[in-house]
C-alpha cells in the first residue's frame, strides 16, 4: 500500500525542486530572482559607505537591508527543512557562506558596523555556475580545480621559501639601513621587503645608502620573476590535466551519444551533458 504523503511532506518535495533544482522553470526563476536580490544587497552595502548618500538615506537602506536579511533567513531555513540530510547543507561550502551572508545585520544589533559584513553575500554569486551549468564553464572549473589541488604542496613549499627570504632580506636590511631610512626593526624591515618582493613599492619606506639601494634594486628585480613561479605552477599542472584528458577521451568515449571529446575523470558528458 503507497503511503500517503502529508501536507509537510509535499512542501518540503516541492520547496526542495524549486530551491536546490535548476531544471524546473520555478526552479531557475528562483535561482535568478536570488542572484539578483544578492547583487541588490551587495549595492545596497556599498552605498551605505558613501557618507553624502548614507546621510540623505540611511533609514531607507537600513530597511531594505533588514528585508533582504529576513528574505535571506527564510530561505536559508527552507534550504535546511526541504532536504534530507541538513547537516550535509549546513557545513558544505555554499551552507557556510549562505549563513554568513545573514548572520552580519544580527550582529549589528549588538556590536556596531558588523553589517558591513554583509559584503560577504556577494560570494553567493558563485552559484552563476551552478545556474548555467554551461559545459564551457564546468569545464574550466573542473581544470581550475584539479590544478590547484595538485599544485598545492608546490606553491605552498614556495610561500615557506618567500617567508624565509624575506625574514633574511629584511634583517640585512635593518642592519645596512637602520632608523635614518625608516627600518626602525626588522618587522617593519621584514613589512618593506615583502612590499618591494611583490612589486606594490608603497614608497613609506625606502633605503637611503647606497648598499641598502643595490639590495633594494636586487629584490626589486627579484619580484618580478617571483611573480611568474605561482603561475608557471599552476600551469605547469594545468597543462598535465589537459593532456590527461586528451588521452582518456580517445580511450573513453561518452557512452551515452559516443562521441569523443568529454572531460578527463568528469561526472557528465561535456558534448550531451548526460551523466556518467
Amino acid at each position: 500500500m503507497e503511503k500517503v504523503k502529508s501536507k509537510f511532506d509535499t512542501f518540503r518535495q516541492n520547496t526542495n525542486i524549486i530551491i536546490y533544482g535548476t531544471n524546473t522553470v520555478a526552479g531557475r526563476l528562483f535561482d535568478l530572482v536570488l542572484l539578483a536580490v544578492i547583487v541588490f544587497s551587495v549595492i545596497l552595502v556599498m552605498l551605505e559607505t558613501v557618507k553624502e548618500i548614507d546621510v540623505k538615506y540611511h533609514k531607507e537602506l537600513i530597511l531594505l537591508e533588514w528585508i533582504i536579511t529576513i528574505f535571506f533567513t527564510i530561505e536559508y531555513i527552507l534550504r535546511i527543512i526541504s532536504i534530507r540530510k541538513p547537516l550535509i547543507y549546513i557545513f558544505s561550502f555554499y551552507g557556510i557562506i549562505d549563513l554568513l551572508a545573514v548572520v552580519p545585520m544580527y550582529f549589528s544589533l549588538f556590536f556596531v558596523g558588523t553589517s558591513v559584513l554583509s559584503i560577504l553575500r556577494s560570494v553567493r554569486l558563485l552559484r552563476l555556475f551552478k545556474i548555467l551549468r554551461h559545459p564551457t564553464f564546468s569545464n574550466q572549473s573542473i581544470h581550475l580545480k584539479e590544478a590547484l589541488i595538485a599544485s598545492k604542496g608546490k606553491i605552498i613549499i614556495f610561500i615557506y621559501f618567500m617567508m624565509v627570504s624575506s625574514v633574511i632580506i629584511g634583517s640585512i636590511m635593518y642592519v645596512v639601513e637602520g632608523d635614518q631610512g625608516g627600518f626602525t626593526s626588522i618587522p617593519i624591515s621584514i613589512y618593506w621587503t615583502i612590499v618591494t618582493l611583490t612589486t606594490v613599492g608603497y614608497g613609506d619606506i625606502s633605503p637611503i645608502t647606497p648598499l641598502g639601494q643595490s639590495i633594494a634594486s636586487l629584490v626589486m628585480i627579484m619580484g618580478y620573476g617571483i611573480i611568474a613561479v605561482p603561475t608557471g605552477i599552476v600551469s605547469a599542472e594545468f597543462a598535465s590535466f589537459r593532456n590527461k584528458k586528451a588521452t582518456a577521451d580517445k580511450i573513453n568515449p561518452c557512452p551515452n551519444c559516443g562521441v569523443e571529446g568529454h572531460e578527463y575523470n568528469a561526472k557528465f558528458c561535456y558534448n550531451c551533458g548526460e551523466k556518467l
